[in-house]
């Protein structure tokens, strides 16, 4: 054990960084799992949404917003990731993730709803598992990391 501050100021920055990119790759993955259930819901319950005063869960600019934001944050996490574990396996569910997104969200609603709804959670739900993969392979690689 070295007793230069520097070694312990890394460590501990490690450590941080460790825990807040654990606690993105859950949030991301709770939030894209959401998503996509309410996706999947969307179509279905569309008529009583106004009756309940919610009809801004149905606002397409909402969900335009939310898959900028969910692809934002899952592209950032899986990249620092894939820099930490150097396993590819998270970005290769990333890639159809954004696509079907971003497909879903350039499909006219009102045209084909239930396209639109497809996409958007199947894409939903790869985004979610593409954050549970990369928090299990960090978790893994930390595990049997011994150099720290």
């Amino acid at each position: 054990m070295s007793s230069d501050p520097s070694d312990d100021t890394a460590a501990v920055r490690r450590a941080r960084f460790r825990s807040f990119a654990g606690i993105a790759d859950r949030f991301g993955a709770t939030a894209s799992f959401l998503c996509a259930i309410h996706c999947a819901l969307l179509p279905f319950v569309i008529a009583v949404l106004p009756a309940l005063g919610l009809a801004v869960l149905a606002d397409h600019a909402i969900e335009r917003a939310f898959v900028v934001f969910a692809c934002t944050l899952a592209t950032v996490m899986l990249l620092l990731g894939y820099r930490r574990h150097r396993r590819a396996n998270a970005l290769l569910l990333l890639l159809p993730a954004l696509a079907l997104l971003l497909a879903g969200v350039l499909v006219d609603f009102e045209q084909s709803a239930v396209t639109h709804a497809w996409l958007v959670t199947t894409g939903g739900s790869l985004l979610a598992i593409a954050h549970l993969v990369n928090l299990r392979l960090s978790h893994v690689h930390d595990a049997n990391c011994r150099h720290e």
